[in-house]
Order: structure tokens, then sequence, then C-alpha cells
């Protein structure tokens, strides 16, 4: 018997698949300093875990398939803090940020159609748009521009009679770019030329450095029927395990027929809605705390990063991630080679090869994505550990450092 054609084109993510080497590890005695996945060791807020375990409820039952009104509503409040007028009816509660993208491309594309995405990107979008046989077309955003939006004649040249829409995550994951008001008015202007949608993935909106400020695409009220916005609770209130996303628009026909795939798989998880409602009670500097944090924790890696002979790396202004390019011609060997044969005083790293972030075959090849979500001094080994692990691999096979 064989297996779908479908799935042999999936990737195993660059972000997991290395979990075996590890495990492994971790059996041998080595602390490994995991730098390849965004989970915060940040607490959830208490009003949150609370609600778990208060859960009011003697039967934990269906909900509704566009999610709990309440919590509908509370995103509602939440967004009008950040200048957008959003009503109820036009957000969709789904399991995850990941399944509001997965049901942005079912509701936008047939089968081999196109959706232009600046890379890198966040790797497993190649996966969604593999679930909803749809092609995804990169446009190549540099880390020596900092990742800023390739120019604009660049991503046009892409669009063709299959193009449906153009995605974007701001701040971004893997390259922490934020899109400026500029940039963003820029690709609604096309998207209104070329008659498609804009499509954003804003999970990380509150993660602005640098004073840099968050420019929500749904304040753009003149373009709203051609914008879908993608969110989550993960990141924000550190409940990655959690589940719960959202979708929206202000997009009739998209809310309406996206629905549809709502009510097929039933309903968002009950209990998981609940902490997320309870979340947004959590008081304004438990946000504030986070972001400074992360900005502490940002400069310590970039600093940490930049010691190294060879390295290169841009400066995030926003999310917890960065690419940083290695002196070395194959990252995911290096880092299996980290988590396998190296260990500095029984520690080591574990990495993402950046090249599964890439769309473009070879690109990213000696470039690797790292999560600042360690508290600062645990980054500080982290990179003495591959400080001492990228001389180690360098020996090893005979690598000349120009």
């Amino acid at each position: 018997m064989d297996i779908s054609y479908r799935i042999k084109g999936f990737q195993a993510s660059p972000i997991r698949r290395l979990s075996p080497y590890a495990i492994q590890a971790k059996k041998r005695g080595i602390k490994v300093y995991h730098l390849n996945i965004g989970q915060p060791d940040i607490k959830t807020p208490v009003q949150a875990l609370d609600a778990v375990r208060n859960y009011p409820h003697d039967i934990i039952a269906y909900g509704e398939s566009d999610g709990d009104i309440e919590l509908r509503e509370a995103m509602c409040k939440y967004y009008h803090s950040f200048g957008v007028d959003i009503k109820s009816s036009d957000v969709l509660i789904t399991n995850g940020g990941s399944e509001a993208l997965l049901f942005t491309f079912m509701t936008l594309c047939d089968p081999g159609d196109e959706v232009i995405v600046p890379e890198p990107y966040y790797t497993n979008v190649h996966s969604f748009a593999r679930m909803a046989n749809v092609n995804i077309v990169p446009v190549t955003s540099l880390l020596e521009r900092n990742f800023a939006l390739p120019p604009l004649k660049e991503i046009e040249e892409k669009i063709t009679s299959k193009t449906r829409a153009i995605l974007l995550c701001s701040p971004n994951n893997p390259t922490g770019h934020i899109y400026s008001p500029q940039e963003l008015e820029i690709i609604l202007d096309m998207c209104v030329r070329k008659d498609i949608f804009l499509v954003v993935d804003e999970v990380y909106r509150e993660f602005c450095y640098d004073g840099k400020k968050f420019t929500s695409a749904l304040t753009y009220t003149d373009y709203s029927d051609r914008i879908i916005v993608v969110d989550s609770f993960s990141k924000r209130f550190s409940m990655c395990g959690a589940r719960v996303g959202a979708l929206i628009s202000k997009n009739r026909d998209v809310i309406r027929e996206t629905l549809k795939l709502s009510q097929a798989r039933l309903c968002p998880p009950a209990i998981e809605q609940t902490a997320a409602l309870a979340a947004f009670n959590a008081p304004d500097q438990y946000i504030k705390d986070v972001i400074s944090e992360y900005e502490t924790r940002r400069n310590t890696l970039v600093k940490a990063l930049r010691a190294i002979p060879g390295v290169k790396c841009s400066s995030p202004n926003g999310a917890f991630y960065l690419v940083a390019k290695l002196p070395v011609e194959d990252a995911e060997d290096f880092s299996i080679f980290m988590l396998r044969d190296f260990n500095l005083n029984g520690e080591t790293v574990m990495l993402a090869p950046a090249e599964g972030f890439y769309e473009t075959k070879d690109l990213g090849r000696n470039q690797v994505r790292i999560a600042y979500v360690l508290n600062p001094s645990d980054l500080e080994k982290a990179c003495r550990c591959l400080k001492a692990g990228l001389k180690a691999y360098r020996e090893k096979i005979g690598f000349v450092l120009e």
C-alpha cells in the first residue's frame, strides 16, 4: 500500500525534527538549552490558571462553532485598545493561530492557487498550504536589510491569475521585523489594484522594542473588505498549549464561508476558551513586564551572538526570534553535531535550522532561527556553548573562517 503524494511533499518541522537528538543528549545527562522553539518560560497569568482550576461546569460540552460569545466580545474590547473597531461577528475563535491560517487558505483558495509570502517565513505555513493544496510563492527578504519588505516591484512581478493573497507576519516570526504603516499601505494599494487579499499574522503584536509602534492592518478601514488577521493567545499570555486563536475580518463573505469549516470541526476547546477569557483580566503590568523582559533578552542575545567570530544576525524590532548566519556551510549538520557530538561542561544548545523557513531551494542553509525565550543568564550560557561548538565543529570538518 502507498501513502499520499500530498503527505510526501510535507517537510518535517525544522523546529522539532531534531528532537530525537535532544532526547538522547538529555539521556546522556547533557543539559540542552532550547533555542529552537518559541515556548516562553514566562509564567501564564494566574487568572487563566485559576479559571481552569475552577471550571464551573459539570459537563465539558460542545460550544458554538464560531467560539464563545464572551470571548469574542472580550477580543473586540482588546482590539479597541489598538485603535481597531471590530464586532463579535467579525471574529471566529479557532484552534490556535495555526487553524486560522489553514482555514484562511481553504476559504480563499482553490487547489493550485497561489499565496505570496516574504521569506523566511514561519515554517508551518508551508504545511498549512500543502493541506489546502495551495502553492506558496516566495519573495526573499535579506538579513543584510534587516529583513525589510522586498521592493514592491519584486512582489508585483510574482502576481499571476492564480494569486489569491499576500501573507505577512508582523512582528515577524522568524525575523522580528515589524512592517511599517508605509509598507502596509503600499501592499494594500497593490492588493486593491490586483484584486487580492492581504492576510496578516499579528500574533506577536505586543512584542515591539526600541520604541517601535505596532500598526494593525485592521486600522486601514478603507481596505477592510480584503483584510484577514490571524491572532493567538499562545505567546501574548504564555499559554501555547491551550491552542486558542482567532480569525478576524470585516468581510462578511469570508466569515460566512469560513464558518462552514468551523462547523465541520465542531467547536474550539471549551476549557481553554475559559482560560483565554480570564487571561484578559491579567493586570496591564503583566504585558508591560513581559515586553521589558523580552527586550532585555533580545539585547543579551544579539550582543552575545555578535561577539562570536563569523556569526551575523539582525537586531529584531519585535516578536522573540531572530535569524543568525553561522560560519558553517550546513546549519542543520552543525545543529545535529551540537546535540549528538558536543557539550561544554555538560551543556549544549538546540537550534532550528533556517533552511526550512525558506521556500527557495538552498536559501538559509547556513542560517538558524533562534528563539530568545530563555532568561538572560541562560542565553549567555547558550551562546558560550554555541561559540565553543562552532570552533569544535569547524576544526572537525576543516572549515576555514574567512
